[in-house]
């Protein structure tokens, strides 16, 4: 019969490796210091534009502000804007 719930044991979950505060921290320092250098390898005409200065401010003061579970959010809103800048300033 469908939807009949069987009698069976219930499913285990995939087993997740748990990874501790050290390793989590140093993983996003790790892509920040990543995102921090596709800024500073931007253009001179992505640097007059004001998401330039957006960006920065998103891995540094914002980044620096949040706790350590925001601070994947902020940075994958930093990668965002500086892939907009990226893409906006190479038809320039």
């Amino acid at each position: 019969m469908p939807h009949r719930r069987s009698n069976g044991p219930p499913a285990k979950p995939p087993h997740r490796q748990v990874r501790n505060f050290r390793q989590r921290y140093d993983d996003l320092e790790a892509r920040r210091a990543d995102l921090v250098a596709r800024v500073r390898r931007l253009s001179e005409a992505a640097k007059l534009h004001p998401g330039y200065k957006r960006a920065l401010k998103l891995l540094n003061d914002t980044y620096r502000r949040e706790k350590l579970a925001q601070r994947l959010a902020v940075l994958q809103a930093a990668s965002w804007l500086i892939s907009l800048l990226e893409g906006l300033t190479s038809f320039i």
